[in-house]
C-alpha cells in the first residue's frame, strides 16, 4: 500500500547540506499500522511531509497505493492534492473561522475532486460519526477542546477515504489522561477501517501500544524495524534500548562461545553475567549488557537461583501508583529495578537483586560508555 524506496532528502544549512533522511526504505502494508519513532531531528517528520508532497526529496521512489508520487530516476513528483492520502497536523491546522462541518466539508468542495454540497455535506456528518462528533457539528471550531479539535482534523483527513492516513505527532498537544484515551480511540478507529497509517511520534508508550511494527529511526537512518514487543526486549543496539524506555547498561566482555539457547557467560567489573545474545558476537568482544528494570527481581531472602544473582542495597525508593521504583547498587554498579506496591522495600535496605539470563541481552559496546549508569 505504501512504499518507500531508498529516500534521501537534504536540506541546505548555515554550516552546508544536512542530511535529514539516508536511504530510507520501507513498506506499510493494507491495513497496517506503521510507526516511525525517534528523538527530534531524526528525519521522522521528514519522511512524512514527503510522502504528503510538502518536501521534495533529493533521491529515492514513493509509490501510494500502487501510484508513484515521486521517482527521482524518472522526475516524477506528483502535488499534494493528486495523492491518496489523508494528513493530520501536529498542530491539528483546524481553521477558526469555520464551523467543526464546515472544517470536514472543505476539502470535498474545494478538492480536485469536487462533489455537490448536499453529498459533501453527508459525507462530512459520516465521518463526523467516525470520531463521535456528529452532535458538534455547527459548533464553531475555536469553542472545541484540543481533543475534540483533534477529531475534527481526523475526520478532516478521513472524509475523502485516503488510501493511506499520515499523522504527524497528532496527540502531542493533550494532557497526559486525555492522550492515554485518544491512543484507544485512534487504534480502534484504524482497526475498524481497516485503514493504512503511518504514525510518527517520538513518544515510545504510542509507539509501543498502537503500531503493529515500528521502525526506530536516529540521524536519518532506520536503525531497527519490527513488531514492539519484539523491539522493546531485543533491541539490536544501545540506542533502541535506552531510547524505548529506562535501561541498564553494564560493560563487559564476552567468554567464550553461547549454548544451543544463545547464552553465553560475560564478564564485567560487577561480576560475572549469564546473557542472550540477539544477534551473533564473537567471543572477547567488548559488549553491554542490557537489562530492563522490571526483568530484576529483589527479594529480602537468597532466591534459589545460583545465576545471575547479586546482593545489593536499596539506594532510593519511589512510589509510582502502580508500581515501587528503585535505585540499587550492586557491586559497585548502580541499577533501576521495579516491584510491586503492598510490600515495598525500604531505603538502605540490604536485598538480592536476580535477573534471568534470557532477559539479560547482549549488544555492542558503545564507545566510552558507562557501566554502571541507568540509561
Amino acid at each position: 500500500m505504501l512504499d518507500v524506496e531508498h529516500m534521501e532528502l537534504v536540506y541546505q544549512g548555515e554550516q552546508g547540506p544536512v542530511h535529514a533522511v539516508r536511504d530510507v526504505s520501507f513498506s506499510v502494508q493494507e491495513g497496517e499500522f506503521y510507526t516511525l519513532l525517534g528523538p527530534s531531528g531524526c528525519g521522522k517528520t521528514s519522511i512524512l511531509r514527503s510522502i504528503a508532497g510538502l518536501e521534495k526529496p533529493a533521491g529515492g521512489r514513493i509509490v501510494v497505493g500502487g501510484t508513484v508520487v515521486f521517482d527521482s530516476t524518472s522526475g516524477t513528483l506528483l502535488p499534494t492534492h493528486q495523492r491518496p492520502i489523508g494528513m493530520v497536523f501536529q498542530s491539528y491546522a483546524i481553521w477558526p473561522h469555520m464551523s467543526v462541518i464546515g472544517n470536514v466539508v472543505f476539502p470535498l468542495i474545494r478538492g480536485p475532486n469536487q462533489m455537490s454540497k448536499r453529498e459533501a455535506h453527508d459525507r462530512a456528518l459520516q465521518a463526523l460519526d467516525l470520531v463521535q462528533l456528529r452532535h458538534l457539528a455547527e459548533r464553531p471550531a475555536p469553542q472545541l477542546s484540543g481533543g475534540q479539535q483533534q477529531r475534527v482534523a481526523l475526520a478532516r483527513a478521513l472524509v475523502h477515504e485516503p488510501q493511506v492516513l499520515l499523522l504527524d505527532e497528532p496527540l502531542s498537544n493533550l494532557d497526559a489522561k486525555l492522550r492515554e484515551e485518544m491512543r484507544r480511540e485512534l487504534k480502534d478507529l484504524a482497526e475498524r477501517l481497516n485503514t493504512t497509517t503511518l504514525y510518527v511520534t517520538h513518544d515510545q508508550v504510542e509507539a509501543l501500544s498502537m503500531s503493529d511494527r515500528v521502525a526506530v529511526m536516529d540521524a536519518g537512518l532506520i536503525v531497527q524495524e519490527g513488531e514492539p514487543r519484539a523491539i522493546y526486549l531485543e533491541p539490536s543496539s544501545h540506542f533502541v534500548a535506552r531510547f524505548l524506555g529506562t535501561t541498564n547498561a553494564i560493560e563487559g566482555v564476552v567468554q567464550g562461545e553461547p549454548d544451543s539457547d544463545g547464552l553465553v557467560d560475560v564478564d564485567t567489573a560487577h561480576g560475572a553475567f549469564r546473557a542472550r545474545m540477539v544477534s551473533p558476537i564473537d567471543d572477547q568482544a567488548q559488549v553491554l549488557v542490557i537489562a530492563r528494570p522490571e526483568a530484576i527481581t529483589l527479594t529480602r531472602n537468597m532466591p534459589p537461583e545460583t545465576t545471575n544473582v547479586f546482593a545489593a542495597t536499596v539506594d532510593a525508593v519511589s512510589f509510582v501508583g502502580d508500581s515501587m521504583e528503585y535505585r540499587i547498587t550492586l557491586e559497585g554498579a548502580r541499577l533501576a529495578a521495579q516491584g510491586g506496591p503492598f510490600d515495598p522495600l525500604e531505603e538502605g535496605q540490604g536485598v538480592y537483586a536476580y535477573v534471568a539470563p534470557k532477559h539479560c541481552m547482549l549488544v555492542y559496546g558503545d564507545k566510552g560508555g558507562n557501566s554502571s549508569a541507568v540509561r
